[in-house]
């Protein structure tokens, strides 16, 4: 059975528990540690004056060329740990460095908006006449 689509939610919006554990996500930020003996890995984003951060299992994507301070996108499933916080068990983890991050970002509420309006369209078309 193939995995869950992933779609894209932000690291801020992870990290407040706006995204329920179980799901599928993309997301990214900057590679602020990596242990590959414990194979986990923090990336953090700032949103607001606050920096928010979501561990990563990485045990999927190694051995990987971990670049501190760069961004990385990751691809992956939420799992709850110790029943109080969210780790992504990253399928792909990819460096990204060099990307305009404002750009992606942009990029990404686009597709958030087209999607958003096709489903409308899908849902207003299974209405009876």
């Amino acid at each position: 059975m193939l995995p869950m689509h992933a779609e894209y939610h932000y690291l801020w919006e992870i990290s407040t528990g706006k995204v329920m554990a179980g799901s599928t996500v993309r997301t990214f930020g900057r590679l602020s540690c990596y242990d590959s003996a414990q194979s986990e890995a923090t990336l953090t984003a700032q949103h607001s004056a606050v920096q928010h951060k979501l561990q990563l299992n990485t045990r999927f994507v190694e051995p990987f060329s971990a670049r501190l301070g760069s961004y990385y996108l990751a691809l992956g499933e939420l799992d709850t740990v110790d029943d109080a916080h969210l780790v992504l068990c990253a399928r792909l983890l990819t460096c990204i460095e060099g990307v305009d991050v404002s750009l992606l970002q942009r990029a990404v509420e686009e597709q958030i908006k087209y999607l958003r309006e096709r489903e409308k369209v899908t849902q207003g078309s299974n209405l009876p006449p």
